[in-house]
């Protein structure tokens, strides 16, 4: 195949020492098997999108701060009748966290979640007792990176009313009760290539941190998923991922139930280094 392998201009924030380039190892990946691949930034107007057979969505880790640019790429993608994978509808359903308001009213627990739209007055105290929690996490609806997440205690409602304030006047946000499992256990990570599951992690924030991400200092172990965390995340993907080439379930493991953090449809990163034979699902999955 001709592969456009999507990306953005620089990932060189994300890097870490302990994690390989995944972009370098799957394109080194796929040309050996006799495919075309060229990275191809999404904000360059040059690119002519047309002449590849697929163009895979992998690393375009600046369309948050880009949102309304990244959605006109997605309508011109979609106008010009571009094979992309994941699929523009699917990637336009899943760059806000709203989704999972629509995943919940499905029957998919995940973490409870409280919405504040841009440009409301929100009181902070009055948040701990909507969510019943005395630590709270709060995140913008679209995001990534841990861009603008952070936590909240009742102690700093007053100092950090501000802060939230002046956010709200940019973007929604959610807030959430601070999941203790994600620094007791971890935060588990399932991954699925062309709608099949192919591997699993988890996810451990450094110490005194609840953020996970490994250029953030968090540790990546490789695990056998879990019975129960595998058959939810399977119905997640089953039902909402089902002609996706990759998706990846995030959530934590609460008493027995997997409470889901984020189904994450636009830019994971795979772990692909870390499981034996990861690349050749990608491979198998990209064919079917």
């Amino acid at each position: 195949m001709n592969i456009a392998l999507v990306t953005c201009e620089s990932l060189a924030q994300y890097a870490a020492p302990n994690v390989e380039d995944e972009d370098s190892l799957l394109t080194r990946y796929l040309r050996e098997q006799g495919h075309s691949v060229e990275p191809r930034v999404w904000t360059n107007p040059a690119v002519d999108w047309l002449r590849y057979d697929v163009v895979v969505v992998k690393s375009p880790w600046d369309y948050f701060d880009r949102i309304e640019e990244f959605y006109q790429w997605l309508e011109r993608m979609e106008k010009l009748g571009v094979r992309m994978l994941n699929p523009v509808k699917t990637i336009r359903w899943n760059a806000n966290k709203k989704y999972l308001l629509e995943m919940e009213r499905a029957g998919v627990a995940i973490v409870p979640t409280h919405w504040l739209d841009k440009g409301s007055e929100v009181v902070i105290e009055e948040l701990f007792e909507k969510l019943g929690s005395t630590q709270l996490v709060v995140k913008p609806a679209v995001s990534g990176g841990a861009k603008n997440t952070f936590t909240l205690t009742q102690q700093e409602s007053a100092i950090r009313q501000p802060q939230l304030a002046e956010l709200l006047q940019h973007e929604d946000f959610l807030v959430q009760p601070f999941q203790p499992q994600i620094q007791e256990e971890g935060e588990w990570s399932l991954i699925y290539l062309g709608g099949k599951f192919s591997h699993c992690v988890l996810k451990t924030p450094k110490s005194g941190d609840f953020r996970v991400q490994h250029y953030l200092g968090g540790g990546i172990e490789p695990r056998e998923a879990p019975a129960h965390l595998r058959q939810a995340a399977d119905a997640i993907v089953e039902q909402f991922a089902a002609d996706c080439l990759y998706a990846r379930v995030d959530g934590v493991d609460a008493n027995g139930t997997l409470l889901l953090m984020e189904l994450e449809l636009i830019e994971p990163f795979l772990y692909l280094a870390s499981s034996e034979g990861s690349l050749a699902r990608y491979e198998a999955g990209l064919k079917r």
